[in-house]
C-alpha cells in the first residue's frame, strides 16, 4: 500500500529532477542528465538523510573523476585501464568513508577512462558541478516543510 510519505517523496524527487534539469539545461551545461539523476538519488524526507547522501554522492563523484581524469595519461585506454580506474578509485573512496559511494567513484572514474580519454579534466569538472546541482536542489527541497506529518520514523519514512 503506497502512503503519504511514499507520495511526498515522489513529489519532491520530481520537483528536485525538473528543477536542477531545467537549470542545468538552461546553463548550458554539458551533461544535464547528472544533475537530475544526482536529485533523484540523494533525495529524502528527512533532510538529515539527504545531507549524508549528498555529501557521499559528491565524495564519491569527487573521487571518482580526479582517479578517472589522472590515470587517463598513466594507463592503457580499454579494459585494463578502465579496471585499474575502478579499482583505485573504490579504494580511495573507501578510505574516505563514502560507504556505497565507492561503487559510484568506481564507475564514474570508469566512464572517463572509457569514453572521455580526450578530455577527461573537462568531463570531470563538469560532471563534479553537475552532481553538485543537482544535490543542492534536492537538499533545498528536503527542508521544505511536509504536506502531511504523522507516523514517521526519523528517516522520514514510516
Amino acid at each position: 500500500m503506497i502512503g503519504w510519505p511514499d507520495i511526498q517523496l515522489a513529489v519532491r524527487a520530481s520537483v528536485a529532477a525538473i528543477a536542477s534539469l531545467f537549470v542545468a539545461q538552461w546553463l548550458g551545461l554539458q551533461y544535464p542528465i547528472y544533475a537530475f539523476i544526482a536529485a533523484v538519488i540523494v533525495m529524502d524526507l528527512s533532510p538529515r538523510v539527504s545531507q549524508r547522501l549528498g555529501l557521499r554522492r559528491l565524495a564519491a563523484t569527487l573521487v571518482g573523476a580526479f582517479c578517472g581524469a589522472s590515470l587517463s595519461f598513466l594507463v592503457p585506454h580499454g579494459p585494463i585501464g578502465v579496471g585499474v580506474g575502478f579499482l583505485l578509485a573504490m579504494l580511495v573512496a573507501q578510505i574516505l568513508g563514502t560507504g556505497e559511494g565507492a561503487r559510484v567513484a568506481g564507475y564514474i572514474s570508469g566512464i572517463v577512462l572509457l569514453e572521455h580519454s580526450a578530455e577527461p579534466w573537462n568531463y570531470a569538472f563538469h560532471r563534479l558541478v553537475e552532481t553538485a546541482l543537482g544535490v543542492l536542489f534536492a537538499w533545498a527541497i528536503s527542508f521544505l516543510p511536509k504536506l502531511i506529518t504523522g507516523g514517521e520514523k526519523a528517516d522520514g519514512r514510516t
